[in-house]
């Protein structure tokens, strides 16, 4: 079918019959470096604000420190400054070689990375300067929004150049969510960051909550679906169990997700009517996740024992099971009756943490070990310190998410229940907050040791005895 690329067990989807020399990969280095160390920078604002939970006096005289102001810098920082970059990155790898062709332009790649990097730093000096328009993931001061536009849009011309100039006719799936990811971030960002200029009130709320919600849905879950896609065969050396079933997934998703934004203002001064099609909709969010996962699930029949040893492996198919959780857990939030306990608590920063760093911060994370060593043509510096990032990650997380759905169940009865004064339910959860602490202490160990795995990697790759490594293949 149309959009296919025909792979048999011995020749793993990506592979091209072209040398991987031609490859420059300059403007994935770029992006690719600066997302992890970014990561970890982020990291300790994370772990500062989750300790501000525990001790609220906490650096509470410092006005740039303080949790409103940091808060946005830990948002936007995760999302734009580790996980989409990432993501460009990868797809900067990834595209080519699916394309069989160079990167249509390195100099316009490396540009966008510089231009993201001034945009990263910029937030960095505004949001704890207090420049924030005060929108939900769409903090960012309006100079900076002009320049994501400039550089999504460089971004664009240059993947869509690409894929113009292909070798092969046909295009596997990662080209699909990767093109498709350029043209709805584009709606997605402008409904968030400029159209809302121009609505008032519960109108505004509304759009606000259709990007928040799309942002997850139509931005990242496309492209780290893409990213899933390629590096699942090829880490396990396995074809991809169905083409006819990635097609189902990528249009159902397609369609079913963009209308699922208003389950979040459910019981809110909106419409019931726009209640009940979010909600009809987002139980239909059912369908794409589990084609998607039961494609990779199949994907893997027979090869369950490579998790043992394949790092990169072990991550993705942790960050499908995060997925398959994330996505149940939507549609059920979405429900009336339980949103009605839910909505508001700390059950939501649990469900969205799974979402970007559960799943698709796996994939990013297994995408990074996969293709940094090849493009530096040498070795992963350490597997076994990989497998201690993975199970930092791992536990540290489940103890995140875990405690933080069971206290916001909790937390919403209590709301629910009028005798109970609202500071006594405040005082209830230092217990949650305390686990969700220690729990993020896990998770910036996994940080901290990714990125001395990869840049021990990288400096490595310069010396003699690298040169000497055994050729890895893309």
């Amino acid at each position: 079918m149309p959009g296919e690329v025909q792979v048999t067990r011995s020749t793993p989807v990506g592979a091209v019959p072209l040398a991987d020399s031609i490859h420059e990969d300059t403007t994935a280095k770029w992006f690719l470096l600066s997302s992890v160390a970014y990561f970890f920078v982020v990291g300790i604002i994370a772990l500062t604000i989750a300790a501000k939970f525990v001790w609220p006096q906490l650096l509470g005289s410092v006005p740039y420190l303080s949790y409103g102001r940091l808060r946005p810098l830990h948002v936007n920082g995760m999302l734009f400054g580790w996980l989409l970059p990432a993501d460009l990155g990868l797809a900067y790898y990834v595209v080519p070689r699916l394309c069989g062709v160079k990167l249509w332009s390195e100099k316009l790649g490396v540009a966008t990375a510089a231009l993201w990097n001034v945009i990263v730093l910029g937030a960095v000096y505004a949001l704890p300067a207090g420049y924030n328009k005060g929108w939900e993931y769409a903090e960012l001061p309006l100079p900076l929004v002009a320049l994501v536009v400039v550089a999504w849009v460089m971004f664009g011309i240059n993947i869509f150049a690409t894929v113009a100039t292909r070798r092969y006719e046909q295009m596997y799936v990662s080209l699909w969510y990767t093109m498709a990811t350029i043209l709805w971030t584009t709606f997605v960002y402008s409904t968030g960051n400029i159209a809302v200029f121009f609505t008032t009130g519960t109108n505004q709320a509304n759009l606000n909550w259709m990007y928040v919600h799309n942002a997850v849905g139509l931005i990242f879950t496309p492209i780290g679906l893409a990213m899933a896609y390629y590096f699942i065969p090829k880490a396990s050396n396995t074809p991809l169990h169905s083409h006819k079933l990635s097609m189902i997934g990528f249009w159902s998703l397609a369609f079913v997700y963009v209308w699922t934004g208003a389950h979040h203002m459910i019981h809110g001064p909106i419409s019931q009517w726009l209640q009940t099609i979010a909600i009809a909709f987002s139980v239909m969010l059912l369908v794409p996740v589990w084609t998607v996962v039961y494609n990779f699930f199949a994907t893997m029949k027979g090869q369950w024992h490579q998790l043992r040893d394949n790092i990169p492996l072990k991550f993705l198919m942790s960050g499908v099971v995060f997925y398959l959780l994330t996505c149940f857990q939507g549609p059920m939030h979405s429900l009336r009756s339980v949103n009605a306990i839910v909505s508001k608590t700390d059950w939501i920063p649990g469900h969205a943490h799974m979402a970007l760093l559960g799943c698709f911060s796996f994939f990013a994370i297994a995408g990074c070990y996969y293709v940094i060593p090849r493009m530096f043509h040498t070795k992963l510096h350490s597997d076994a310190l990989a497998n201690w990032s993975f199970w930092f990650f791992m536990i540290g997380g489940l103890g995140f998410f875990v405690t933080l759905w069971l206290g916001g169940f909790w937390q919403g009865w209590q709301w629910n229940n009028p005798s109970i004064p609202f500071i006594d339910t405040v005082v209830a959860l230092k217990p949650v907050w305390t686990v969700r602490f220690f729990s993020g202490v896990l998770m910036f160990s996994g940080i901290a040791t990714f990125l001395f795995n990869i840049l021990a990697t990288v400096v490595g790759s310069g010396h003699s005895t690298a040169r000497t490594a055994p050729a890895v293949t893309a």
